[in-house]
């Protein structure tokens, strides 16, 4: 009798995609099949962190609703074909519609997972290149897009993030962010929650504004429940307190600073008197919060998506960095201060730069412009409706369900059923894949690398990590960089051509460029001999050590030992007995020969070289931000609505990736209506029963919870559920399929600046459904 050899097992390390906390895991192995997964206490910046997702990580990637191979639609019906015959589908459904249509004719749509991916990051550029089309949609127009446009007027580029130096800061104030469940946006962080805990231990103090009594609430010391949508206003009345009674003042800044004069102009209107009823705070919290800020030895001010998806998203991100500037706590530590990215753009010397201007495009239907390359995910479903030159006839869809993501996923349900040919790169048939022509799903995460190209630079500390795939993968299995690459060349009208070409022209433009660049660290070098001399197994590595060597850590490529460039990275950033850090030039090979990453310092003052404006200097008031604040003005005026509507986050979830796995599901991770009990007992609402929630888009039928832990006048529904339509294959998300929150919308509401959508403090009514009404329905 013979038995089969049970593997061995065996350990790799895997830095978690499943947030933007970048938490690095030691997964254990037997096979090709992961049994445990801990957080990897080597690793230099999470340090053995995990959360519930990350612990959930084998799960995730075992998902058996996963896809396993492509699915092309023949008479109306998906079916499994060969990589081959997707392939060729692709190229035959959308090269002759650009030829006879153009560019524009094709649309793309990218969702939230792409930026968790190292091929999420280095091929949609190249995808929009071959295609030329405007009509790009994505994720940030329903969540960041506010701070990067803000970002962009302010300093001149978009990507210019500060971030809290939450280690190091004595005063923080949290406005619309719950990192205790969310892990961190925008901030990333690995344990939030300790972090903010060990401010506590410290003596420092941390205040968060936010409508619910959040986790991170509940850590703070003090917790003010604003009027949901009036964070802008509040940040604008600490503005008008540091002015009228002189802030702590720019520090060092000064000298970089535009605007000033009429900034305090600008605010003036905003004195907390007139603000306090519109946030409905009392006007000496408000002064108290000013004055805290001001005195305190260092601090910082930091918000996250409950102030930026909510119709004054732009101008509140604006003045968070305002309120940082005037207290003398941007570009400081124990401020806000600026990341450098191991592959960001190499360090440039300070100077006027070439800004960062809006509306170079407009929509075709509505005239939205375009903000950062992007149109609002809202405009979608009316550029493919609309008949006209110009319509949207295609759609490349890459990790995206906007179905569920974007407001009024019924008609964009419609919509997309409408379309000449769809693509969607995703590992379900989820409400949005389902439409597709074909689906090529990327494999699961264990079988794919990572590098954190975004989130490294919005991190707390200035680190950098790679991982490997911990499995190989199948035969004939192409990964997800070679997915997307295929699709370049699907779009490029080279179709059949070897995927690594695509690899090559990115690298072959790369250094024909910095060649030629009197500042670059090759400058006169042969472009052909240093691409040559790129290490990696694939494109995508040989990609990563490009970036590397020309990052701000690089030194190119040294001609001989000793020669030719050296470290930037200060040499206190990176002391030789810190372990995993280095003394080397950052490379491929020097990452590679670190496997729990490489820590290269604390944050640091970055002003004035990461400024890129026309001035070269700080515009604290861009013309685009004051042609806004009489918007903002007139907000002081209006009748508060009786009840809105916010979204709440779910520790065990994000957005809609995670209600396929069982190990996630229950608990507090529920679909629920949270009603303050006096709201509940004025609506006769009652705890378990159902409630009927109407708004401008449509209506939802959903359990109630009644909780205190929602201020009165305030209902809370949570993102990313609604996993009730036909045509999917996600067994355990349509067993609970909750109710999808932005069906509330028609995508009207928007932030003007940013095209971003109102996803948050919207009016809504709210009845109780009896037992008859639902038997009728």
């Amino acid at each position: 009798m013979s038995t089969t050899p049970v593997p061995a097992s065996r350990t790799a390390l895997r830095i978690c995609p499943l947030c933007e906390a970048t938490c690095g895991l030691s997964l254990t192995l037997q096979g090709n099949r992961i049994t445990a997964v801990r957080g990897d206490r080597a690793d230099v910046f999470s340090k053995g962190f995990i959360c519930p997702k990350g612990a959930a990580f084998g799960e995730v990637d075992a998902d058996p609703d996963r896809l396993r191979g492509p699915l092309v639609r023949e008479a109306g019906v998906l079916h499994e074909a060969t990589w081959e015959e997707a392939f060729e589908t692709v190229a035959a459904g959308l090269r002759p519609l650009i030829e006879r249509y153009g560019p524009h004719s094709v649309g793309v749509a990218l969702g939230n997972p792409n930026v968790h991916t190292v091929a999420g990051a280095l091929y949609p550029p190249l995808l929009l290149r071959a295609l030329g089309t405007h009509n790009l949609f994505s994720a940030s127009t329903l969540d960041q897009m506010p701070k990067h446009v803000s970002s962009g007027l302010l300093y001149g580029d978009p990507l210019a993030i500060a971030v809290p130096d939450l280690d190091g800061t004595d005063h923080l104030l949290l406005l619309g962010a719950n990192p205790v469940e969310s892990n961190g946006s925008l901030c990333t962080a690995p344990d939030f929650p300790g972090r903010l805990k060990a401010l506590r231990r410290r003596g420092g103090t941390l205040v968060v504004v936010d409508p619910r009594r959040t986790r991170t609430a509940r850590l703070a010391d003090r917790h003010l429940a604003i009027r949901p949508g009036s964070d802008a206003l509040l940040l604008a009345a600490l503005a008008h307190v540091l002015l009228a009674e002189g802030p702590a003042g720019p520090g060092e800044l000064a000298e970089h600073l535009n605007g000033f004069e009429e900034l305090a102009s600008a605010m003036a209107p905003f004195s907390p008197e007139v603000v306090a009823p519109a946030c409905d705070l009392e006007a000496s919290e408000i002064r108290r919060l000013a004055r805290e800020l001001r005195a305190a030895r260092s601090a910082a001010v930091y918000a996250r998506i409950g102030s930026c998806t909510v119709e004054h998203g732009t101008l509140a991100s604006w003045l968070v960095d305002v309120v940082n500037i005037l207290t003398g706590n941007l570009d400081r530590p124990g401020g806000s201060l600026f990341p450098l990215s191991a592959t960001g753009r190499p360090l440039r010397p300070a100077g006027p730069g070439k800004g960062f201007v809006l509306g170079r495009w407009r929509s075709r239907v509505s005239g939205h412009p375009e903000a950062k390359g992007e149109l609002p995910y809202t405009a979608l479903r009316e550029e493919i409706e609309t008949p006209g030159e110009g319509r949207v006839r295609a759609l490349v869809a890459i990790a995206a369900n906007p179905v569920l993501s974007a407001p009024d996923g019924r008609g964009l349900d419609r919509a997309l059923a409408g379309l000449d040919f769809m693509v969607s790169v995703d590992p379900y048939l989820n409400e949005t894949s389902r439409h597709a022509h074909v689906v090529l799903p990327p494999p699961p995460p264990s079988q794919s690398a990572h590098f954190d190209f975004a989130f490294n630079a919005l991190a707390v500390r200035n680190q950098v990590r790679y991982t490997r795939p911990a499995v190989a993968l199948q035969p004939g299995r192409p990964d997800e960089a070679e997915i997307l690459a295929r699709l370049v060349l699907a779009v490029s009208g080279m179709h059949g051509a070897d995927p690594s070409v695509v690899d090559d022209m990115a690298i072959d433009a790369t250094l024909a460029k910095a060649v030629t660049d009197p500042r670059s660290v090759v400058y006169g070098r042969d472009a052909a001999e240093l691409a040559a001399r790129l290490g990696g197994r694939n494109g995508c590595e040989r990609r990563l050590d490009l970036m590397l060597r020309l990052g701000p850590y690089g030194a190119g490529f040294p001609q001989a030992a000793g020669c030719a460039g050296g470290p930037v990275v200060p040499a206190e950033a990176r002391p030789a007995e810190r372990e995993g850090s280095v003394t080397s030039p950052l490379s491929l090979d020097v990452l590679l020969d670190q496997p729990h990453g490489i820590d290269l310092g604390p944050l640091r003052p970055r002003v004035p070289e990461v400024l890129n404006t026309p001035s070269g200097k700080i515009e604290l008031l861009p013309a685009p931000i004051a042609a806004d604040l009489p918007r903002l003005g007139r907000a002081l005026a209006e009748r508060p609505a009786a009840l809105v509507l916010v979204g709440r986050r779910h520790l065990r979830s994000n957005n809609s990736w995670l209600h396929n796995v069982p190990v996630l599901t229950g608990g507090s991770n529920r679909c629920t209506l949270q009603v303050h009990p006096e709201d509940a007992t004025r609506l006769g609402l009652t705890e378990g029963g159902r409630a009927r929630v109407r708004g401008d888009g449509g209506e939802v039928e959903v359990p109630v919870e009644v909780t205190d832990a929602v201020r009165p006048g305030v209902v809370s529904l949570p993102h990313g559920w609604g996993h009730d339509r036909a045509g999917t294959r996600l067994a355990v998300a349509s067993k609970e399929p909750g109710a999808n929150v932005n069906q509330l919308l028609d995508g009207s509401r928007l932030d003007p600046l940013s095209g971003t959508a109102v996803l948050n403090g919207f009016p809504v009514q709210v009845t109780p459904l009896t037992a008859a009404v639902r038997a009728v329905d």
